[in-house]
C-alpha cells in the first residue's frame, strides 16, 4: 500500500513538474514590450511587427486561438474592444501563439476562417515557433498585456471577471476599464489581474 501510495505521490510531483515545464517568466509592469520590431504575418496576407501596430497612446495585444472554450466565450468582446482601443488611440492585435497546432486548428488558412465567422476587425497574427508568447511570459489564450505610447508594460491578465462569477456574468470589466484610463492619461486599477484560459500549446 505504500508503495502505491509513493507511487502515486511522485507521478502527480511529475505531472505538476510537467505542467510547469517551459514556463518563462510574465512581462514585468513597465517594462519593454519584446520583439517589437519582428515580422508576424498576418491573416490579411501582410505582415506587422508590434511597432508597425502601436499607436499614439499604446498597443493591446492578446494572445489568442481558434478554438479554446474561454476564446469562444470571451472573443465577442474582441470588436467592442478594438472599436474603443481605436478611440483610446491605442493598437489591437490578435497573436496566436499555438505553434502546435499549426498544421491543424491554428493552421493560417482556420485562423482566416475562424476571423471571418467571429467578425474579426483587428490583425490577427501568427507567432513562429511561439517566440513572442515565451518573450512575454504569456500563459493561456486569452491573456492580455496592454502597453502605453513607449511600448512599457501598463496592464496585464483577463479581460474582464466573467469566467470568476457564478453566472458567467461580467461585473467588472477590467479590459475597458484599462483602454479608458489609459487613453485618458490617469493610472489603472486593477493593473494585475488573474489570467483565464487555455494552455499556450508551445512546440
Amino acid at each position: 500500500m505504500k508503495i502505491v501510495m509513493k507511487s502515486m505521490a511522485l507521478l502527480m510531483v511529475l505531472v505538476i513538474s510537467m505542467s510547469f515545464k517551459g514556463d518563462k517568466p510574465m512581462l514585468a509592469f513597465g517594462a519593454k514590450a519584446p520583439l517589437a520590431d519582428v515580422q508576424m504575418d498576418d491573416i490579411s496576407g501582410a505582415k506587422y511587427s508590434l511597432d508597425d501596430l502601436k499607436k499614439e497612446n499604446g498597443l493591446l495585444v492578446v494572445f489568442s486561438c481558434n478554438t479554446c472554450p474561454f476564446v469562444l466565450g470571451w472573443e465577442d468582446q474582441y470588436p467592442k474592444l478594438k472599436d474603443l482601443a481605436d478611440a483610446q488611440k491605442i493598437g489591437m492585435v490578435l497573436v496566436n501563439s499555438n505553434e502546435k497546432k499549426r498544421e491543424g486548428d491554428d493552421s493560417m488558412a482556420e485562423m482566416q476562417e475562424h476571423a471571418k465567422e467571429s467578425g474579426y476587425t483587428m490583425p490577427y497574427v501568427i507567432d513562429v515557433n511561439n517566440k513572442m508568447a515565451d518573450a512575454f511570459g504569456a500563459r493561456t489564450t486569452p491573456h492580455v498585456f496592454l502597453f502605453n505610447g513607449d511600448l512599457e508594460l501598463v496592464y496585464r491578465g483577463s479581460i474582464n471577471d466573467k469566467y470568476e462569477n457564478r453566472s458567467k456574468e461580467a461585473e467588472d470589466e477590467y479590459l475597458q476599464n484599462a483602454l479608458e484610463a489609459l487613453g485618458a492619461g490617469k493610472s489603472i486599477d486593477p493593473a494585475d489581474t488573474r489570467e483565464l484560459g487555455c494552455s499556450i500549446k508551445r512546440v
